[in-house]
């Protein structure tokens, strides 16, 4: 099981950026994916998580209605639409799932929102 984040960067504040999570290794389609975050020297922060088809998500408070979480299975890709980005929203950005009863997560990727 394999993630590759990408689309991290520096935006200004009010700003938008759309991470991507390439997975490989396993029936992608089956399993529901998840974003989390984290600060140095914080626990890793639930941001996001889709079922595995789609047609469920929920969103952590901080981030409800400025991000969007979806996913294209045929793809085996993960996305992150983050909007009106807030300087609290610079942190590192993690793919992860929960396969086969195991934790996979990517390498993250940082996104600083900095003016």
């Amino acid at each position: 099981v394999q993630f590759v984040e990408s689309g991290g960067g520096l935006v200004q504040p009010g700003g938008s950026l759309r991470l991507s999570c390439a997975a490989s290794g396993f029936t992608f389609s089956s399993y529901g994916m998840r974003w989390y975050r984290q600060c140095a020297g914080k626990e890793r922060e639930l941001v996001a998580h889709i079922n595995s088809d789609g047609g469920y998500t929920n969103y952590a408070d901080s981030v409800k209605g400025r991000f969007t979480i979806s996913r294209d299975n045929a793809k085996k890709m993960v996305y992150l639409q983050m909007n009106s980005l807030k300087p609290e929203d610079t942190v590192v950005y993690y793919c992860h799932a929960i396969v086969m009863s195991r934790d996979y997560w990517g390498q993250g990727t940082q996104v600083t929102v900095s003016s």
